[in-house]
């Protein structure tokens, strides 16, 4: 990556999407994600749009809940945690949360068990076929760095077909600096090694706030917005045309 510089992508294999990762290195690792999540204030860059889509829901359908999901949503800390913030601001909102993996989905339901959290985690891979049910918006968090450009534009696509009002997509930024602060960040809030291997790995794979304004044109969601986030990170709302 040194020798190319972060013009373009640099998609390599991470230790968290092989099927083989031993089921305790990978709940490791969720605990680790759980605490860069945190620190990175990604519930606090979703909560807002949740929350104005929440009160435009209930004032357009005299009070229905906001009915939300959560792609690849791994341990399932972000929509637990949106679910927190609707609950301490008076909103009703049904939020759920699908992963193609059996151990993160399981993890999630039992970080929502334990937290009295009544949202629902479920097996789905979204890049296998269309989203099952409707949802008023449709969400993922650092899952699309995963994907070649192809399949990113599939889940969008997807996505939006799922989608009643909105899509948003936090995402990692690929830049020098998002690359040193994941490198050296992983190693300070987590032991995990999965963390440590995947983190600047991450990182090197991501799209840039550009890339992924294309990538949105070409699945059909013209009109979404990227905003640039730090630390390295950025976030892109669409809105379904009425």
């Amino acid at each position: 990556m040194w020798l190319t510089g972060f013009q373009h992508r640099l998609l390599r294999p991470e230790l968290m999407d092989q099927p083989t990762l031993d089921e305790s290195r990978h709940v490791q690792a969720l605990h680790g994600l759980r605490r860069i999540n945190y620190l990175s204030g990604c519930v606090g860059t979703l909560w807002p749009t949740i929350r104005e889509a929440a009160r435009d829901v209930s004032q357009a359908t005299s009070g229905r809940p906001l009915r939300v999901l959560d792609v690849a949503t791994g341990g399932g800390d972000v929509p637990i945690g949106l679910w927190h913030g609707a609950r301490r601001a008076g909103f009703n909102i049904e939020i759920e949360g699908c992963d193609c993996s059996p151990v993160a989905v399981k993890h999630a339901q039992r970080q929502a068990r334990a937290q009295f959290a009544p949202v629902r985690f479920f097996q789905a891979d979204i890049l296998c076929g269309p989203i099952a049910e409707t949802y008023d918006v449709v969400m993922c968090s650092l899952f699309l760095h995963h994907l070649a450009e192809d399949e990113a534009v599939q889940v969008l696509r997807t996505m939006a077909q799922a989608a009643r009002h909105q899509v948003l997509v936090s995402d990692l930024r690929r830049s020098r600096l998002g690359w040193w602060l994941a490198w050296v960040g992983t190693r300070m809030v987590t032991m995990s090694p999965v963390v440590h291997f995947d983190g600047p790995v991450s990182v090197a794979a991501a799209f840039t706030c550009a890339e992924l304004s294309n990538l949105a044109d070409r699945a059909g969601l013209q009109g979404g917005r990227v905003d640039c986030r730090w630390p390295s990170r950025m976030f892109f709302t669409w809105r379904k045309p009425t």
